[in-house]
């Protein structure tokens, strides 16, 4: 029987304060990753939130997004997936992660969308 229900691999972290989440969401990869996790709604394989960078790179910059409080990492179905902790983010930064994300797909071609 397949596992259905998203479970996370451990209790996430309070968000962390502005100056880290900043930190976290300037380089372009991370927010890139978080970019398209926003942009999905909903929890995304790994794999499809990067394409440049190799596994072990891709695993460092989930877990500095992890330990600023910006995501959650699920295991669906036997894989991994991280899920953007929107409500949290919101909570604790009201409207940033709306206004981040939002430049960034400005910024981003309609076709990488």
């Amino acid at each position: 029987m397949t596992q259905t229900t998203p479970t996370t691999d451990s209790p996430n972290p309070p968000v962390a304060p502005l100056p880290v989440v900043l930190a976290a969401l300037q380089d372009p990869v991370r927010l890139e990753m978080v970019r398209r996790l926003h942009n999905a709604d909903d929890a995304v394989r790994c794999a499809a939130l990067y394409e440049v960078i190799n596994k072990s790179t891709a695993t460092h910059h989930f877990k500095v997004l992890r330990e600023a409080g910006v995501i959650e990492r699920l295991m669906l179905e036997g894989q991994t997936h991280q899920r953007l902790r929107t409500t949290d983010l919101d909570r604790a930064l009201p409207g940033l992660l709306d206004s981040v994300v939002g430049a960034a797909n400005r910024a981003t071609p309609e076709s990488n969308r």
